[in-house]
């Protein structure tokens, strides 16, 4: 059973719009914690991917991270790609330019 906590994390997936990215990081700031590591394993467990977008999380740094869905990360690439993000070298391509902040 999901807890309250995981349920804001993936109600906060659904507001990132397609073609842009997000952070773990800046999940947890719209959230008002500093559990940043507990916001990464609740979007680890979305039960709901692709349509509830985990895969437009990435790590602050613009490297992909982790994906738990189909292939793991070559997965999570291909998605990004079908949605206009570029990615190369496992890391987001103009990463400023289309990171979304809540």
């Amino acid at each position: 059973m999901a807890t309250a906590f995981q349920k804001s994390v993936w109600r906060a997936l659904e507001l990132i719009p397609k073609g842009k990215v997000t952070s773990y990081g800046a999940i947890a700031e719209y959230l008002g914690t500093a559990a940043v590591r507990a916001v990464g394993s609740a979007v680890g467990k979305n039960p709901s991917a692709p349509q509830v977008p985990c895969h437009r999380v990435v790590l602050g740094s613009g490297k992909i991270g982790n994906y738990s869905g189909g292939d793991g990360i070559s997965t999570k690439i291909e998605i990004l790609k079908k949605e206009g993000i570029e990615v190369s070298e496992g890391k987001i391509v103009s990463f400023k330019d289309v990171f979304w902040s809540y």
